[in-house]
């Protein structure tokens, strides 16, 4: 396969880039009627930008067909809010031009210059300012990977032995593994589990999906064209995360079977010892210059503690362990809890049991989104997979109109007096996502009262609705219970209103310990120092990823580095990455042994997102949330935007952090 460079004489073909192993595409050689049909079904804004640059031909980006990004309210306006005019005409214009990309052998232009794709990331964000423009591009992707390390230790310091352990092999393992690869670090990767993926490989519960869209789901550095949901399913993101560590050869340093109980740092030789243990029960140590711990922050099940649970009769476990023995076709079953996985698992499960019973101590949010479980349609997929980096294009364009989301809509404002939001914008949500509901209830009034929510949205997790819920809800052998659980007993759940919930299986979708960090690994670093009493129950770190007394220790999801309205974990967790590896750069390129940062730097970080967090909705609400640990302190979220994560880890602020110790 080649591409082409576009001068006066038309497309020139080079070779291909092969730095992707997911960026192909298929040749065009269908009729001008099927490219007519196939435009049908697209996302015009991000195709009229791929065909603009597989032709080298800006005169697609018109005016006209601008698309002006109204403000998202509960939903995201289609096509950018085009009008049909816009949008006709935009469909016109793509025709023509696939036409002509066929016409030219599907021979796309190559290296196009900064303003060439800073002229078309413009035309898709509303004219976006200079200062999103690095993140645009990391996020693009093209002509190069922007995330690439800036520094390579073969170059910056050869004759060094330098070797980083990365605890986990999910999503933000993986993205610090290729990162130190790409730095040509030495390095190992310690998964507990017997393949990677993380809480995508141990998530196996019925209906887990993403609740993100899937484009904007994916690495930057591993861009996929051709996933056939929006939110993909369990087995689909397992799948990629899986293809990714085959393709970037991340398997030979990664030993599976094998979780790390301890890591303990000695100051003469300013290295970490970790010990491990095989599921075999073998353990061996381990002598490092650095840690990546990449745990997440969702990876330790929380179980209600519930008078009698150990003397019920039947069947029970955590969403998060699922029984993949367990045919409940038949039982009565009950699930605890009502959030995300609940969410999913209860219309999975209905139509194959005796009787439900859902057990609700706070009634979800639920944001509008028809098409959540709906396939790709077909135009749109042959798209993806026949125009030259349009799936670049696409994720880039879901990354952009979700890139700050609904923050706006999740200001706290220290004058409103409403408690049902917190304010005007909250609770001009508040009042779209209550009319989503009530259509959906009208006819069953009892109902709408136990599934309106008596909190402002935003202070827990937003779910996403197709309708299935509320109709899974109104089905007759399905209970919607919201009196609080007294006791388990040997044949079910008693509540407080006295009455006995006979059920053969109890499934506990009751979330995760999230403030947890790092449990139950114990952490050692100088004088003896142990994390987990150092922080006390209230995890704090600098950037969320670095903690003094703690050196050459980096944590990816780590404290306050959760985004719950605007953009992914997974771009948190990449950008998390390199900005960890860049501080190794500068460590190597100062010649010295250890890196931390100052105590008054972690204060005035934490002061900083402390005081963000409370003029967010989760910050203020009286509800209980698991944005905030047992302290009542928000330690998952940032409270700000993308770009100003982004921005901060580009590179270390070294007057933050001391640099110990000279290489010898």
């Amino acid at each position: 396969m080649t591409r082409a460079s576009t001068t006066a004489a038309g497309p020139v073909p080079v070779e291909t880039d092969a730095r992707d192993p997911y960026d192909h595409y298929l040749p065009i050689d269908e009729s001008d009627t099927f490219l007519e049909q196939v435009v049908q079904d697209a996302e015009l804004p991000a195709l009229l930008a791929a065909l603009a640059l597989a032709n080298g031909d800006l005169s697609l980006l018109v005016d006209e067909v601008k698309p002006p990004l109204p403000p998202m309210d509960s939903v995201i306006a289609p096509q950018g809010g085009m009008t049909q005019e816009a949008q006709q005409q935009a469909r016109s214009l793509a025709a023509t031009a696939l036409k002509r990309l066929r016409d030219h052998g599907s021979v796309p232009a190559v290296e196009p210059t900064e303003d060439f794709l800073a002229h078309i990331m413009r035309f898709l964000t509303k004219d976006a300012g200079d200062e999103y423009v690095p993140l645009l591009r990391h996020e693009l992707g093209i002509p190069t990977d922007y995330g690439t390390p800036k520094w390579t230790k073969p170059t910056l310091a050869p004759d060094v032995e330098f070797a980083v352990a990365i605890i986990g092999a999910g999503i933000s393992g993986m993205a610090a593994a290729h990162r130190l690869q790409q730095a040509g670090v030495d390095y190992v990767v310690f998964e507990k589990n017997t393949e990677v993926g993380g809480t995508w490989w141990e998530n196996v519960y019925p209906g887990c999906r993403l609740d993100t869209p899937n484009f904007a789901y994916s690495y930057s550095f591993a861009q996929k064209a051709d996933w056939p949901q929006q939110f993909s399913t369990q087995q689909e993101i397992e799948s990629y995360l899986q293809s990714v560590a085959t393709s970037f050869d991340l398997r030979p340093n990664i030993e599976f079977d094998t979780e790390v109980t301890s890591a303990q740092f000695d100051e003469d030789s300013a290295t970490w010892t970790l010990v491990t243990r095989t599921g075999q029960g073998a353990s061996r140590t381990h002598r490092v210059n650095a840690v990546i711990t990449a745990v997440g922050q969702l990876n330790r099940p929380n179980i209600p503690d519930i008078p009698g649970l150990a003397t019920f009769d039947g069947r029970w476990f955590h969403s998060a362990q699922w029984d993949t023995e367990l045919d409940v076709t038949g039982l009565k079953v009950a699930v605890v809890g009502t959030g995300a996985s609940a969410y999913q698992i209860v219309p999975s499960i209905a139509g194959k049991v005796q009787h439900l019973s859902v057990f609700q101590r706070n009634a979800p949010w639920m944001l509008p989104t028809p098409t959540y479980l709906d396939d790709i349609p077909a135009g749109m997929q042959w798209l993806l997979r026949h125009v030259p980096h349009y799936g670049r294009w696409y994720r880039f364009w879901q990354f952009w109109i979700a890139a700050e989301g609904r923050l706006q809509f999740v200001e706290a404002d220290s004058t409103w007096t409403d408690e049902n939001s917190t304010s005007a914008n909250n609770a001009k949500l508040r009042t779209q996502l209550l009319a989503h509901l009530q259509s959906q209830l009208a006819d069953a009034p009892e109902l709408l009262e136990k599934m309106t929510p008596t909190y402002p949205p935003g202070a827990k997790r937003l779910l996403r609705d197709n309708g299935v819920w509320a109709a899974t809800i109104k089905q007759p052998h399905v209970d919607l219970v919201t009196d609080g659980i007294e006791e388990i007993a040997p044949t079910g759940i008693r509540t407080a209103d006295g009455r006995l919930h006979e059920v053969d299986v109890i499934i506990f979708a009751t979330g995760f310990r999230a403030s947890d960090y790092l449990e139950p690994i114990k952490i050692t670093g100088r004088e003896g120092k142990d994390l987990h009493e150092y922080w006390g129950g209230d995890a704090r770190a600098y950037m969320g990823i670095t903690v003094p007394s703690f050196p050459n220790l980096f944590m990816l999801m780590g404290p306050n580095t959760g985004v719950v309205v605007n953009g992914s974990s997974l771009y948190m967790a990449e950008c998390a990455a390199e900005y960890a590896v860049e501080c190794l750069g500068e460590l190597l390129r100062a010649g010295k042994r250890t890196i931390e940062p100052h105590q008054d730097a972690l204060d005035a970080f934490c002061e900083r997102v402390d005081a963000g967090n409370r003029r967010r909705t989760w910050g203020v609400a009286k509800v209980h949330t698991w944005y905030r640990n047992r302290f009542g302190r928000a330690t998952q979220v940032w409270p700000f935007s993308l770009l100003e994560f982004y921005q901060l880890t580009r590179r270390p602020h070294l007057a933050a952090f001391d640099l110990k110790g000279d290489i010898e």
